[in-house]
């Protein structure tokens, strides 16, 4: 079930992501089981030799993944996810020109979830990196404690 975007750039009736924000992701679709961004990259996102920071990739795969397990973790009742791991691999190097990062779940147990997020080039299909975000279901959010 996709889910339509907000005006942050965000999910729609979702905590806002600051970070994400101040990235420029867009969400296109949102579900438990998949999930689907894009970024358009530019001289805001490069270190300086000119390519994407490690930093927007990481992003990208946190913001994807989080988004996909905190929907999966309400279709259980849960209150959400935490992340515990983040393991995202730089696989080519890329410097302006939209990105799509997919997400989709390799585990979405009880207690734990684990998500996979592929990212490519829209200009070519290529992929230019990949992740996996390792999280935690949660009872009660942080915030609520």
């Amino acid at each position: 079930m996709a889910e339509s975007t907000g005006a942050d750039g965000g999910p729609e009736g979702m905590v806002p992501d600051g970070w994400g924000d101040n990235l420029g992701m867009e969400f296109v679709e949102v579900g438990p089981t998949r999930v689907v961004a894009r970024l358009e990259a530019g001289p805001r996102h490069q270190q300086p030799y000119g390519i994407l920071h490690g930093g927007a990739w990481c992003t990208m795969v946190e913001a994807v993944a989080s988004y996909g397990a905190a929907q999966a973790a309400g279709t259980r009742g849960q209150a959400g996810v935490v992340g515990v791991s983040n393991h995202t691999d730089f696989l080519r190097s890329h410097s302006e020109g939209w990105l799509e990062a997919v997400g989709e779940p390799l585990h979405a147990g009880r207690r734990q979830q684990l998500w996979e997020v592929r990212i490519q080039r829209v200009s070519d299909g290529v992929l230019v990196a990949r992740g996996q975000v390792r999280f935690q279901a949660l009872d009660q959010l942080p915030f609520e404690r």
